[in-house]
C-alpha cells in the first residue's frame, strides 16, 4: 500500500551510505556526497553520510571534508567485515528512524548487495545503476487529469541492454533510493577543517540464521591498471581487428603516458581482461584525454565513457556513432593513423 502525503512528508535529507572497507573510505562515497550536496539544494535539506563499520570514528572528518553534514556512525565488532545480515539491519535501522527522503548507495560489489536488499527491507523501490540524478517533477510532462508531483528524485539509466534510456521515479514511496557506479559523480573539492555533526546510533545486533561466518579473507592482487584513476585513456574496439593489433594501441598510450582501455566486444572475443572494459556493463571513466579507436559508439560504450574531457575518435566508418560525442574525429584506417600519431607525439614531445 503506497504511502500517504502525510508520512511522504516526514522523509527529509539526503543519505549516502559512506562504504569503507579496512578502515579506509571508498572512492564512491565522496563521489556521492558531491552529488548529494547538489541534490539537496533545491530540496533545502541537509547531507548525512552513514557510516557502518568497527573503529569507523576516525573516518568523519573526512567525510565532512567532501560534504557530508552531519554523520550516523554505526560501529560495533559484529560489523568489522562487510556482511550481509547485520550491515542492512544497521542501515535500514537507520533509514526507519531518521527517515531520510533519498538514500544513495555505491554500485560497488558490497552495494549491489547491499542496497536491494536494505530496500526491500523498508518496502521502497531501487533504481540501479544510474547514470543521472537529479531533482524535477514527475510526471515529466504534466498530464491531464494526473497529479503531477514537483520535487522528486528522477533516476536516469540505461535499460533493455543499453538499448534505451529510462528515467524513473519513486513518488509514492520513502525514501527514494538509487545506486551508482563508481566514476558515474564528480567528487567535490575538499573543504579543509569542515566538520560535521556526528551521531553514533547502534541497533543492537543480535545473531540470527541469515550470519554468515567468515572463516577466511583472500584479498587478490591485479596487475591491470586502474582505468579509471587514469587519466589518459587509449581505448580499442572490435574494429582494432585482432589482440596482436592492439600493440598500436600500446605504443600510442606509452607515449602519452596513458593506459589502455577497450569495449565489450573486445572482452567478449577475449583479447583483453574485463577490468579494462569502458562501457555500461564495464566500468565508467572520466579522463581527461579519451581515445575510440575502432570503438563503433553504441550507447552502452558511450554511457561509460561520454563525461571525459576530450574525446578523439578514429574509425574508418565516417557514420560511426561514436563520432556524435566525439570532440575531434579522424574518418580513417587506424592502421595508418596510430602509428602515423605516434610517430609525430614522440617527435614532438622528445
Amino acid at each position: 500500500m503506497k504511502m500517504t502525503e502525510e508520512q511522504i512528508a516526514q522523509y527529509k535529507g539526503v543519505f549516502v551510505f559512506a562504504q569503507q572497507v579496512d578502515n579506509e573510505v571508498s572512492g564512491i562515497a565522496y563521489e556521492l556526497l558531491g552529488k548529494a550536496k547538489e541534490l539537496a539544494q533545491p530540496l533545502n535539506a541537509q547531507v548525512t553520510a552513514v557510516l557502518i563499520g568497527s573503529g569507523v570514528a576516525n573516518l568523519v572528518d573526512s567525510l565532512a571534508q567532501y560534504g557530508a553534514d552531519r554523520v550516523i556512525v554505526v560501529d560495533d565488532p559484529e560489523l568489522k567485515e562487510y556482511r550481509t545480515e547485520p550491515y542492512a539491519h544497521a542501515l535500514a535501522s537507520v533509514i526507519n528512524e531518521y527517515k531520510p527522503e533519498i538514500v544513495l548507495v555505491g554500485a560497488t560489489a558490497i552495494g549491489r548487495d547491499l542496497g536491494p536488499t536494505v530496500s526491500a527491507r523498508v518496502a521502497t523501490g531501487l533504481t540501479a545503476d544510474c547514470t543521472v540524478l537529479e531533482i524535477g517533477d514527475f510526471p515529466l510532462v504534466a498530464i491531464p487529469g494526473q497529479n503531477q508531483k514537483h520535487n522528486q528524485l528522477l533516476m536516469t539509466r540505461p535499460a533493455f541492454g543499453g538499448n534505451t534510456i529510462a528515467t524513473i521515479a519513486c513518488p509514492e514511496f520513502r525514501p527514494q533510493m538509487a545506486t551508482v557506479r563508481p566514476g558515474v559523480m564528480q567528487k567535490i573539492d575538499p573543504i579543509k577543517g569542515a566538520k560535521a555533526e556526528v551521531v553514533d546510533y547502534n541497533p543492537g545486533f543480535e545473531k540470527n540464521d541469515c550470519y554468515t561466518e567468515i572463516v577466511k579473507i583472500v584479498k587478490e592482487t591485479s596487475a591491470v591498471a586502474d582505468i579509471q584513476a587514469a587519466k589518459i585513456l587509449v581505448s580499442g574496439g572490435r574494429g582494432v581487428g585482432s589482440p596482436e593489433n592492439f600493440k598500436l594501441l600500446d605504443d600510442l598510450a606509452e607515449v602519452l603516458g596513458g593506459t589502455v582501455s577497450c569495449s565489450r566486444a573486445v572482452v567478449d572475443s577475449g583479447w583483453k581482461p574485463k577490468d579494462l572494459q569502458v562501457g555500461q556493463t564495464g566500468k565508467t571513466v572520466r579522463p581527461s584525454l579519451y581515445f575510440a579507436i575502432g570503438i563503433s559508439g553504441a550507447i552502452q560504450h558511450v554511457a561509460g565513457m561520454e563525461e571525459s574531457d576530450i574525446i578523439i575518435a578514429i574509425n574508418k566508418d565516417e557514420n560511426a556513432p561514436i563520432f556524435d560525442v566525439a570532440d575531434y574525429g579522424i574518418v580513417g584506417d587506424l592502421n595508418k593513423v596510430v602509428p602515423a600519431l605516434t610517430k609525430r607525439l614522440k617527435e614532438e614531445l622528445a
